[in-house]
């Protein structure tokens, strides 16, 4: 059964929402999502539903590859990029970009 939820920090819900973050990416745990499945959108900590992406693409890469165009897909500078995977995944050098594209958002806001 593929994963039909996905979790992101309340901070970027704006960026998902204006379509300016199009790309997640995670470790290997959170790599198991199908191209062209629609996916649930909820906040890691409250556990509420915002919107729903369709999952483009699960691509492999190692952290040393990421670049400047993974961070505009991220709406990020590379250098935050980095820091934020840092923070999150400290030790893991291979990561997953998971494409996607906003499907339907939640009307409250």
């Amino acid at each position: 059964m593929h994963p039909t939820k996905i979790t992101f920090y309340e901070r970027f819900e704006p960026i998902i929402l204006s379509g300016d973050k199009t790309i997640t990416i995670r470790d290997e745990a959170e790599s198991h999502y199908v191209p062209g499945t629609r996916v649930a959108v909820h906040t890691y900590e409250t556990d509420r539903w915002f919107c729903d992406i369709e999952i483009g693409s699960v691509t492999p890469i190692q952290f040393d590859a990421l670049n400047e165009e993974h961070a505009r897909q991220e709406h990020l500078s590379l250098k935050d990029l980095k820091a934020v995977i840092r923070d999150i995944y400290p030790e893991l050098d291979s990561l997953y970009v998971i494409e996607y594209r906003l499907i339907s958002a939640s009307q409250a806001g």
